[in-house]
């Protein structure tokens, strides 16, 4: 099958378009992802993902970069998640519903227009590597590929990428390919800084926490070898005492025969 394959970046491209070339697909690339700001970080993404396409034959097309059309969209449903739990960046990295709801409507304008694009340069089928990440809703992803392609009129190819993540990671480290630490839009950047910065602050709490029970356990042990001192000391004086009282019966002892001889 001739197959339009939407890619979010070049990492995210290593395992899928390896999988869909072994199955028999011709591929093409469509980098549309106006989600992703700033704009030097979309170019860079752009750049990393071409520089790996052209070693690997693969073409990629680019698709209008549009991050005024994505806010009104996407990023509307990601303000009025936001107000709704409260403008906390921390919160809404612990609320699914909110940040759901963002992606599908993210999902939904990038794939339609991959699967548009499909349609007008006659492939026959499109597809999307953002299934590799175990950070996204991959379900959301499989039904807005299907609404995308069934409104444009070409098949959806939709694969569960998840369980060659690691690998993805792998390859694309060892290639010194660019990756990303946040998915790409202004509210993902914001809870990976927040989740960043619990983590650290986990980190440093357990940190505290063990450093605390290795000073615990050194007051113990001190406690410990001082009450052995103590006991020490107090069985030393015990057994001082009792040669003094030893001696004293001695010295008084030799006294008495001293006397008794002094008496013959």
């Amino acid at each position: 099958m001739k197959l339009l394959l939407h890619a979010c970046c070049g990492p995210c491209s290593l395992e899928p378009t390896r999988i869909l070339r072994a199955a028999g697909h011709d591929l093409a690339i469509y980098y549309a992802n106006s989600n992703i700001a700033p704009a030097d970080e979309h170019a860079r993404r752009l750049a990393t993902l071409r520089a790996w396409a052209d070693g690997e034959g693969l073409p990629v097309i680019e698709g209008p970069y549009d991050p005024a059309t994505w806010e009104a969209c996407a990023g509307r449903v990601g303000a009025a998640a936001l107000a709704a739990i409260g403008d906390d960046a921390l919160r809404s990295a612990t609320e699914p519903s909110a940040r759901e709801a963002r992606c599908r409507a993210c999902y939904r304008l990038r794939l339609s227009e991959t699967a548009r694009t499909a349609a007008e340069l006659g492939f026959d089928g499109v597809g999307t590597t953002l299934s590799v990440s175990p950070y996204q809703f991959t379900e959301v992803i499989g039904e807005e590929l299907e609404r995308a392609a069934a409104n444009a009129g070409v098949r959806a190819v939709f694969e569960d990428f998840r369980p060659f993540y690691d690998e993805a990671v792998r390859r694309s480290r060892a290639l010194g390919m660019y990756r990303q630490n946040y998915c790409g839009c202004r509210f993902s950047e914001a809870e990976a800084e927040a989740e960043r910065k619990a983590r650290k602050a986990a980190r440093a709490a357990e940190r505290a926490a063990e450093a605390e029970a290795r000073a615990a356990e050194r007051a113990a042990a001190e406690a410990e070898r001082a009450a052995r001192r103590a006991e020490r000391a107090a069985y030393d004086a015990k057994q001082a005492k009792k040669r003094a009282v030893l001696k004293t019966l001695r010295e008084r002892r030799r006294e008495g025969e001293d006397e008794a001889r002094g008496d013959a």
